[in-house]
């Protein structure tokens, strides 16, 4: 074949094949937090199963929420500020639903960047595309006023999870198999 015919033959496989994953997102990603999202179907099944022998109110606001449905991140700037809580499914309790704190979201002209400003716990990352309803969250936990680690170093800080948009004014963040606590963490954002 042809250096040209090889050319040509390349882009149309690039043009035939769906787009996943920001490309950056891969040269990103730490072994551990991959592994974590390879295994994400089975992490949130077990913990939402755990999930179920929680308070029975807060199992109908989580089945509520998980309920519904997904629309596209496309058409939506999801830059301002948010309140923001965590779910925290399995593990050491089967349930909890912590109150509502402080989100901002900015964009710095190569993304979403996630910033918790309130509470104990908080996080600090970026959103990467990951198909039309989709994206991959790479942050860093930490507590209090204490500044955040940067991304990558180590299993202690480091977080991913996938996000996932309901509607114009409400989406959610979750974390399998985070370091502390429980099997899945969801951060739930409402304006």
């Amino acid at each position: 074949m042809t250096p040209r015919l090889l050319l040509a033959a390349l882009c149309l496989i690039g043009f035939a094949v769906p787009a996943h994953a920001d490309g950056e997102v891969q040269k990103l990603i730490t072994a551990a937090d991959k592994a974590r999202l390879d295994k994400y179907g089975e992490t949130r099944k077990a913990a939402l199963e755990e999930a179920k022998a929680g308070d029975p109110a807060e199992v109908k606001q989580l089945d509520a929420l998980l309920a519904k449905p997904l629309v596209a991140f496309s058409d939506k700037d999801l830059t301002g500020n948010w309140k923001c809580r965590t779910i925290k499914a399995g593990g050491l309790s089967p349930l909890v639903i912590y109150g509502w704190f402080k989100c901002k979201v900015t964009d710095d002209g190569s993304g979403w960047r996630l910033q918790k400003i309130s509470g104990s716990q908080r996080t600090a990352g970026r959103f990467f595309d990951d198909g039309e309803k989709r994206a991959i969250y790479l942050g860093s936990f930490s507590v209090n006023d204490d500044k955040a680690r940067s991304y990558g170093s180590g299993p202690e800080s480091d977080q991913v999870g996938y996000a996932f948009r309901n509607s114009a004014t409400e989406w959610r963040i979750e974390f399998p198999a985070p370091y502390y606590e429980s099997k899945l963490d969801i951060m739930e954002f409402k304006r």
